[in-house]
């Protein structure tokens, strides 16, 4: 078996008994239960939520985004080696010790195998809230450039690239696209401030004004729960990006939850903290191939400015990244995992067949 036969890179075709169109995003793909499956899984799993909730099988893939793209490398390798099970790993380990340590649950009602969530239903926010504990990245970018207000909050003077910031900064940007909010501009991924979420709390989906409250608590609670265990691994938490989102409980009462994945690779920066307090920077996360993209192409500003999404698009088709640097970005991702969960991970040779048996065999899901 090849490396390519490895690596689950098409995840949206899997034979999963569904009634609706499969939504696929960068790395994962959805599959809405029919809601008859739906109420026999819950019946028969006991999961806390109630009887007519809407279930889904996520499926994680082994696809790399980055800058907004997909990218493959050669010899048939569309995706990246153990990326997946990782992923699900460090998110399934973070969503349990914040449930242990009181904070909020995640959507995630079970997990049938490593690339495998079965979740419910949520209400999503329409924040993706970032936070930051150190100046770097497009923050720094603009910092340098002369920017000392980010999303409501000024700056001070004199900070130096990659320094730690007085306090965790939360930057929170717009999910999607919305429409018609006073000061908000009409475009994915915007910065917006307190004041904005509080001016829009239901267009932003928060059911009370008190949520934001609740919402920057577990942001930051959630964000230090990872920071003081990457620290005990000598790993530092440079920023990531939360998702929230709204469930009932079996007894039908709203709560906020965590959802989409959490202090992973993809979406956060971890750095090692020898080099670090060496003065050097080793990414533990996705950023050191974003870096290698911006040094390995001519003109980087294609991969910074959204106005050259095209041009963009093409290098990601036309450029087959070389197999070591796909495998560099395995190592990474696998290494910082193992580090995490404590364990090896247990890489599937035929990751598509064992989903499929499992989901047959454990829980009668597969449109034979």
């Amino acid at each position: 078996m090849s490396l390519a036969d490895k690596v689950l890179a098409v995840n949206d075709n899997l034979p999963i008994r569904t009634d609706k169109p499969v939504h696929s995003g960068k790395v994962r793909s959805v599959y809405w239960l029919t809601a008859e499956d739906s109420a026999r899984l819950i019946r028969e799993k006991g999961y806390d939520v109630p009887a007519d909730t809407p279930l889904a099988i996520m499926v994680i893939s082994d696809r790399i985004s980055a800058f907004d793209c997909i990218w493959h490398g050669e010899d048939g390798l569309n995706g990246v080696p153990g990326k997946g099970a990782a992923l699900n790993a460090i998110s399934s380990h973070w969503f349990k010790l914040f449930k242990e340590k009181g904070l909020a649950d995640s959507h995630i009602l079970d997990i049938p195998h490593p690339f495998v969530w079965i979740v419910q239903k949520a209400r999503p926010v329409m924040v993706e809230a970032i936070a930051r504990q150190y100046i770097t990245g497009s923050m720094w970018r603009s910092y340098s450039k002369g920017e000392r207000e980010f999303c409501g909050i000024t700056l001070p003077e004199g900070l130096q690239k990659e320094q730690k910031l007085p306090e965790i900064l939360i930057t929170p940007s717009t999910k999607g696209i919305m429409r018609g909010l006073d000061g908000v501009p009409e475009a994915d991924d915007v910065n917006v401030s307190r004041a904005d979420l509080e001016r829009h709390y239901k267009a932003f989906n928060f059911l009370s004004l008190s949520d934001i409250d609740q919402y920057e608590k577990l942001l930051k609670e959630g964000f230090n729960v990872i920071s003081d265990a990457l620290a005990s691994l000598d790993e530092i938490f440079v920023d990531t990006k939360f998702e929230f989102g709204y469930v009932k409980d079996a007894a039908g009462n709203d709560k906020m939850i965590y959802m989409d994945e959490v202090g992973t690779p993809d979406s956060s920066r971890i750095w090692e903290g020898s080099a670090y307090r060496e003065g050097k920077i080793i990414e533990q996360s996705k950023e050191g191939f974003r870096q290698w993209l911006l040094n390995s192409f001519p003109d980087p500003d294609i991969l910074l400015n959204k106005d050259r999404m095209h041009e963009r698009a093409a290098l990601a088709r036309d450029n087959a990244l070389p197999v070591e640097v796909m495998m560099d970005i395995s190592r990474t991702y696998v290494g910082i995992a193992e580090k995490i969960v404590g364990h090896k991970l247990d890489l599937s040779a035929n990751p598509k067949q064992e989903i499929v048996d499992i989901l047959r065999e454990q829980y009668q899901l597969i449109a034979d």
